[in-house]
């Protein structure tokens, strides 16, 4: 039979109202002001929080194989290196080479 633990509705009643404290979250950071760069930070790790939430429970990671575990971190990986090209190009798209930022 199936000896994996398996989720109750309580559980996922729970989770989604987590998930929609955060959305809420979101939206009152989002009307602060926290200074240089910081409510990017925050809305960024709530992201985070709510997509790990997600596929740890919602897509059963949680109860998974090791298999599963490796395809999930290989995929967080794959989107690492995107973001960090995507963050090269925009902190050099600028620079000159002499380390001035070019203004048109």
């Amino acid at each position: 039979m199936n000896d994996q633990p398996h989720m109750t509705v309580r559980s996922y009643i729970l989770i989604f109202l987590v998930l929609l404290a955060l959305t809420g979250l979101t939206t009152g950071v989002a009307f602060i002001d926290l200074g240089r760069g910081l409510n990017n930070v925050a809305a960024l790790t709530i992201a985070i929080a709510k997509a790990l939430l997600v596929i740890l429970y919602f897509m059963h990671a949680r109860y998974s194989d090791r298999f599963t575990w490796v395809i999930a971190a290989a995929g967080v990986f794959w989107l690492l290196i995107l973001l960090g090209g995507t963050m090269d190009d925009l902190i050099t798209r600028n620079l000159l080479p002499g380390g001035q930022y070019f203004t048109p």
